[in-house]
């Protein structure tokens, strides 16, 4: 028995996570502290938040539903003039952004401005750049989307660049292809439907930033929220909160369908038999031949 005793292997040693452990309770100490987190505050939440919902929603102003669907019109209008504006302005970005497509250089530095525009958020594009030119209102908060989505939008575009098949792009230059036609018949068939499927996946996030977007001023859905929240109309309020969570619902399914239906094709998605890759074993793959008629 001791000599099997002497076979097993040593216990890990658990000092690392141990460390690791200890590391991030420092931490959360740390950033509580900071922030003047109070356990109290922390234990009549769950009944604070109880009662706002009790007002909002039990029951909720009927009447109302007419001017929320018109203010979440307005935030969908938000939203897809947005989109619009980001996927036309990412496409030939995220063509220079590739690097199988593009200069080193060039890709680099389009790389560099798009992840400085993806630090930036829509919120603070609207109040600092856009709102200055362009004041208060839809109009800038359409712009502050669409910039932040060539961001988003130009990088998708350029991995999905990156992940092409060569054989077309050889083909076209072979064929004596100008640069681009290359990029016209060699790259954009194999890309588009996915980059489609990438522009209406935006337009689902960009419908939940034009609502953040209103509630500073920017119209919409979320200007609706804030204004009955200020005055006290709670139950508007949850008819408002209804209808942004019945909406985003409705876009979230009818748009993964349609991204769903773009990527798989009218078919669905084909699938292959499996062959062999080899050519030689492919020979000696065994092939199924006819039975011939019975005869008459």
């Amino acid at each position: 028995m001791s000599g099997v005793a002497s076979l097993r292997p040593t216990r890990p040693s658990r000092l690392k996570r141990d460390l690791v452990l200890l590391g991030v309770g420092v931490v959360f100490v740390w950033a509580a502290v900071g922030l003047g987190f109070k356990l109290d505050r922390l234990v009549d939440l769950p009944g604070s938040l109880a009662s706002l919902l009790r007002d909002m929603l039990v029951p909720p102003d009927w009447s109302y539903i007419g001017e929320a669907m018109e203010a979440m019109k307005a935030s969908i209008q938000i939203a897809w003039m947005g989109t619009l504006i980001g996927a036309i302005l990412s496409l030939p970005v995220g063509f220079f952004a590739a690097h199988n497509v593009s200069h080193r250089a060039v890709s680099v530095a389009i790389r560099v401005f798009l992840d400085a525009i993806r630090a930036v958020p829509e919120l603070v594009l609207l109040l600092v750049i856009f709102v200055p030119v362009a004041g208060l209102g839809p109009f800038p908060a359409a712009l502050a989307i669409g910039v932040h989505s060539v961001g988003t939008l130009g990088k998708l575009t350029a991995e999905a660049i990156e992940s092409i098949d060569p054989g077309p792009v050889e083909a076209a230059r072979a064929s004596g292809a100008s640069a681009i036609q290359v990029q016209r018949w060699g790259v954009l068939p194999q890309v588009l439907p996915e980059i489609v499927a990438f522009w209406l996946y935006r337009f689902e996030i960009n419908i939940r930033s034009a609502s953040v977007l209103g509630l500073v001023g920017a119209g919409g859905i979320g200007s609706l929220l804030t204004e009955n929240i200020r005055y006290g109309r709670y139950s508007q309020a949850g008819m408002v909160i209804i209808v942004v969570v019945v909406t985003t619902i409705l876009i979230d399914a009818v748009s993964g369908r349609v991204r769903r239906r773009i990527i798989d094709g009218p078919g669905g998605p084909r699938r292959e038999p499996s062959r062999v890759a080899d050519p030689e074993l492919r020979a000696a793959e065994p092939v199924s031949h006819p039975s011939p008629a019975p005869a008459s």
